[in-house]
């Protein structure tokens, strides 16, 4: 039997965290033949993750440069995948979430009929610019996949709306799959400050901040709210895993920089901030994945932004929006500082997200595309 050919592309940390598990459980098919080719859109922070998993992409764009733009990325990754498709000829090519290498990836997908499933689909803002490329990134892959896997009804619905209801498959999301393996009890830090930090008797708040919508001025309002918790608290310990970007590292050092309980470290690989996150008090971040995982770990997120594309955790109770005003950041994170009913109430509220079963759900639904399973799989449930 002809095997099903499978090529997972990706090229952030964000996107290889998520997509490591599905690779795994791609390649223990029989049915399947999983490839693996990355982009390196974010090359460090990449190898990191493949390392941790250990997967070796059998292609590797390797398009990073300095200084690149949306444009160089696009165009890198249209004119990378040309010659890759041509020598791997796979039977589909699935891409993660709203980064521009999946829009690009597969939008030369696109040019070389080759269907695309999207993992992660059915997020939206409404906001084309907010986040930004990533909404519209997301839409416009959603419109050139033929597979969807939504990871929860609310993305499903998101759809249903734009008119996609084929061959949408609710998964549950992936980082939840990917977490089983990376959090344990008796992990050490590579990062030695924060083996020394006291995770039972001080609050040690984790921080990412790092959306290209929040440079300038939302940043130094998120940051000047975060050092006056320190300094008005002195319980607090304020971790901060600051992104490469050279305008995040300028910011980060100007605001937050000089203050004793303000650890400012390089990023960390997806193990450190996994564990990291199971032994903090709460999270403050924009990133997206950690609205996903902190929920599962038990720990509170407020989200740095004034909108956000996964509402079912803010439904839920574990996630609210804070927004990037700097009175409502001081004010929501000094609450769960505080009060320790609005800290239980957010930390004991159900996941939405996911049950540790999406890859596998993932896998059956591409092989039941392809006629190998007879049944659609079971839909996740939270």
């Amino acid at each position: 039997m002809k095997k099903i050919r499978v090529m997972s592309i990706f090229g952030t940390r964000p996107e290889a965290i998520k997509m490591a598990p599905l690779v795994k459980e791609l390649a223990g098919r029989e049915a399947i033949e999983s490839l693996c080719c990355v982009t390196a859109q974010h090359r460090e922070m990449l190898d990191s993750v493949l390392n941790i998993f250990h997967i070796t992409p059998d292609f590797d764009l390797n398009i990073m440069e300095p200084g690149q733009t949306l444009s160089t990325i696009t165009t890198k990754c249209l004119l990378g995948l040309e010659k890759v498709f041509e020598e791997a000829k796979p039977d589909l090519v699935l891409v993660h979430g709203d980064t521009t290498t999946a829009f690009s990836a597969a939008l030369a997908a696109f040019y070389h009929q080759i269907p695309v499933g999207h993992v992660e689909a059915g997020l939206r803002t409404y906001d084309r610019y907010s986040p930004f490329p990533e909404e519209l990134n997301r839409t416009l892959v959603g419109d050139l996949a033929s597979l969807h896997f939504s990871p929860t009804p609310a993305n499903r619905e998101n759809l249903r709306r734009e008119a996609i209801t084929e061959n949408v498959f609710l998964t549950g999301n992936t980082v939840i799959d990917a977490m089983a393996s990376t959090v344990r009890p008796d992990f050490h830090f590579p990062t030695e400050v924060l083996n020394e930090l006291d995770y039972v008797n001080r609050t040690v708040i984790l921080v990412t901040c790092h959306r290209r919508e929040n440079y300038g001025e939302p940043m130094k309002h998120i940051m000047t709210a975060l050092r006056r918790l320190v300094e008005d608290y002195p319980q607090v310990e304020l971790v901060y895993p600051v992104h490469l970007s050279p305008v995040v590292r300028q910011a980060a050092g100007e605001y937050l920089g000089g203050h004793e309980r303000i650890h400012l470290i390089d990023p960390v690989d997806v193990e450190e901030m996994h564990n990291l996150m199971a032994r903090c008090s709460f999270v403050m971040t924009d990133s997206g994945g950690l609205q996903e995982e902190a929920p599962a770990l038990g720990k509170p997120v407020l989200v740095l932004r004034r909108e956000t594309e996964r509402p079912e955790a803010v439904e839920a109770g574990t996630v609210k929006l804070a927004g990037v005003d700097e009175k409502d950041v001081y004010t929501l994170g000094a609450q769960l500082i505080t009060d320790k009913g609005a800290y239980d109430a957010m930390a004991h509220a159900a996941n939405p997200y996911g049950d540790g079963h999406a890859c596998e759900r993932i896998a059956d639904a591409i092989e039941y595309r392809f006629g190998v399973r007879g049944s659609a799989p079971e839909e996740f449930r939270a």
